[in-house]
């Protein structure tokens, strides 16, 4: 499987074929379901991590219908838009299933029981491949709450969380009720924190 295969894939999948959204899906479904286990953790009794993974590739596929991933163009590209959503519907399912109607989070199932310093299951997962592991995933997934977290405001959040998504800042002012010059001015202020926060 070449970088090649994958940017034609990407390509197709631009044109709305559905040929390519299933390679797309076959050649990295495996790897979002280790993000997703990952970060469902305890919850995986409750949640599944394939649904996380479907529901994550479903919007996907919407946005890209949609135009709103016009940077799309190669395996790199579609790896970051994969795990930020991956990650962002995990997250929704965590505040789903933490909510006190719903246990509180404290469902568990038999590993709860199970020795959790015992790491010689690594199998097939702790071989390396090409694209970024889980651990890396989950690292940059990481990152990508702390500097969400940075941000002062719900508002300020919300555009930025719309931006990594691929709307436009017309559609961003538009959700908004804000003028694009607004979300501008403030898309700038997210950069400059950003950057703040990475020299920091």
């Amino acid at each position: 499987m070449t970088d090649e295969s994958v940017s034609a894939w990407i390509q197709q999948l631009h044109a709305n074929d559905s040929v390519a959204a299933q390679k797309l899906w076959q050649r990295y479904v495996r790897r979002l379901i280790e993000l997703a286990r990952a970060r469902l953790g305890s919850l995986r009794r409750v949640s599944d991590e394939e649904d996380v993974v479907v529901t994550a590739f479903e919007k996907f596929l919407r946005a890209t219908a949609e135009g709103r991933f016009p940077e799309l163009a190669n395996r790199n590209d579609l790896w970051r838009i994969l795990v930020l959503l991956t990650e962002q519907t995990a997250v929704d399912e965590i505040r789903h299933q933490l909510a006190s109607k719903r246990g509180g989070g404290t469902v568990q199932g038999e590993s709860a029981l199970l020795n959790r310093n015992d790491s010689s299951q690594l199998g097939i997962n702790g071989v390396p491949g090409r694209e970024p592991t889980p651990e890396f995933a989950a690292a940059a997934a990481e990152r990508y709450r702390e500097l969400l977290h940075a941000l002062a405001t719900d508002e300020l959040r919300s555009i930025a969380i719309a931006k990594m998504d691929g709307h436009s800042t017309a559609e961003i002012a538009a959700h908004l009720q804000l003028s694009e010059r607004t979300i501008e001015r403030k898309l700038n202020l997210i950069r400059q924190i950003w950057l703040n926060e990475k020299l920091s």
